[in-house]
């Protein structure tokens, strides 16, 4: 059983911050939140360190979302709500991104994470947080930043599962 001890590993997601610790307080909401979404999305990434294409598609057990699933899943979240709700561009869902083909290798899901980080960070600096989303009436910015570190943790925690199962690999 692998266990990681040292919860200080430096991922780097955005190219803007180092991961490992948890953000300091930031009078700049728009910074604190990223920060946070940055921390949670390096938790993400630190689930399929070490891991295989084979094992990041397993399915412990049969019904939990495999690690490969769980990460693209996350990009195209963020896409959705960030290029779809603010930038105008036509988004879709699919079930299938939580089960990717064997054409999405694990190098090449986490490539898609980080620059889709990079493009929602980039987008967000450029926007006030009280602008209004396209995607969903009565929302803001804001709502959908606090939104998308909901929806990263949620899918942080399912990864710390799955990774557990599969290896049993604990930790941040």
């Amino acid at each position: 059983m692998a266990q990681r001890a040292d919860c200080s590993t430096v991922v780097h997601m955005a190219g803007s911050q180092q991961h490992g610790a948890f953000p300091g307080d930031n009078t700049d909401e728009t910074e604190l939140l990223l920060g946070w979404l940055d921390f949670l999305r390096g938790a993400v990434v630190r689930k399929l360190e070490g891991v295989t294409d084979t094992d990041a598609r397993s399915r412990p057990q049969g019904r939990l979302i495999p690690l490969l699933g769980v990460v693209n899943h996350l990009t195209h979240v963020e896409w959705r709500w960030i290029d779809g709700g603010f930038l105008g561009d036509e988004v879709s869902r699919s079930e299938e991104e939580f089960f990717p083909g064997p054409e999405l290798a694990v190098e090449k899901a986490l490539e898609d994470y980080r620059e889709r980080a990079a493009a929602t960070n980039a987008t967000v600096r450029s926007l006030p947080l009280d602008m209004p989303c396209r995607r969903k009436e009565a929302t803001t910015l804001r709502w959908v930043l606090l939104h998308l570190i909901n929806e990263t943790a949620r899918h942080a925690g399912h990864a710390d599962s799955v990774r557990e199962l599969l290896d049993g690999t604990t930790g941040e």
